[in-house]
């Protein structure tokens, strides 16, 4: 009897160890190979998967200078690239307001103060991916064509605007209203 419990737990031991036995050199090999992969996409997507439109918005975000207390014209053909371009004003008692104008997918010219309703205390504004406008703050889209139609919640603060013949015109009038919002 002891015979065929030896021979038994011998069996079942050999059984065992087939299951828990070291990988073999090429099964650690193709782990190795495929860790390596997966590490390498992850690191392709996080340095080419942002479009080039999010950085150069982001990188905008402290925007060109706009005449202080004074109606700001600015040549219609700057929009033509589809971007949103961020602009900062200061008011007659120095304010300082940060807008932007963007060209929308439909062709119109529209601007907005780079602050909502909503999230205007946070201080963070907007930058653009694709045809989007992105809520530094939330992180809610809105697209372009709705910028000046859609108002409040966190859409973008809508700014008045006018084209005369090749000018984009911001009346001061309208930039003095940003204040509330920074």
């Amino acid at each position: 009897m002891t015979k065929k419990g030896t021979r038994h737990e011998g069996h079942a031991r050999s059984k065992r160890e087939q299951f828990v036995a070291p990988p073999k050199r090429s099964q650690t090999f193709t782990l190795i190979v495929a860790a390596a992969l997966v590490f390498f996409a992850i690191t392709l997507y996080l340095t080419l998967g942002r479009s080039p439109a999010v950085s150069e918005a982001v990188g905008q975000r402290d925007g060109q200078p706009l005449p202080a207390g004074k109606d700001a014209r600015l040549p219609v053909s700057l929009f033509n690239d589809g971007r949103a371009h961020f602009y900062r004003y200061t008011t007659s008692v120095g304010h300082e307001i940060r807008l932007f104008v963007i060209r929308s997918s439909d062709g119109v010219i529209r601007a907005a103060f780079d602050a909502c309703d909503v999230c205007y205390r946070e201080r963070k504004g907007y930058h653009q991916e694709g045809d989007d406008m992105v809520c530094n703050n939330c992180g809610r889209h809105f697209r372009s064509v709705d910028v000046n139609v859609i108002t409040g919640g966190c859409h973008p603060a809508a700014l008045e605007r006018t084209v005369d013949g090749s000018q984009v015109v911001l009346k001061t009038s309208d930039l003095d209203l940003g204040a509330a919002y920074f």
